[in-house]
């Protein structure tokens, strides 16, 4: 599938890492570093403007490096951007860690995996079908 994209960064265009990868890392676009402090969030920008096919969203998600190494991750996971968004992909970043983070220009700083949706139309009822797991939710299978 093809996807019209717009870079005002100098940084190259996102890309998969490997050939069965679903994520693109996306890099920070600053004019100087950002620090994040603990517990601190930060929006950054990446330069990037896409526009999607109807039916398709890109989701941002945090790198799993970043998080397990660095305690930095995507704070609205995942982020979602849909197909009628033309403005700059930004991302909100939090430090969960307790020292500062600094965020450099052309940082991986999260993955974009494009992903594709359906849309419901709601039909009311008065019961739903039993099933199996009936109401059973957090914890119920005791793990």
């Amino acid at each position: 599938m093809k996807v019209k994209i717009t870079n005002t960064s100098h940084n190259s265009l996102p890309e998969y890492s490997t050939a069965f990868s679903s994520g693109m890392d996306l890099k920070a676009n600053l004019s100087s570093p950002v620090i994040i402090k603990p517990l601190e969030r930060a929006l950054i920008s990446t330069g990037l403007y896409i526009a999607l096919p109807e039916g398709y969203e890109a989701q941002i998600r945090p790198r799993s490096g970043l998080a397990v190494k660095k305690g930095i991750t995507v704070l609205n996971t995942p982020g979602t951007i849909d197909s009628d968004y033309r403005g700059e992909i930004c991302v909100i970043l939090i430090n969960l860690s307790n020292q500062d983070f600094i965020v450099n220009n052309g940082d991986r700083v999260c993955q974009m995996v494009i992903s594709s949706y359906v849309k419901v139309e709601w039909e009311q009822a008065e019961n739903l079908k039993e099933s199996e797991r009936g109401t059973g939710g957090f914890g119920h299978t005791g793990i």
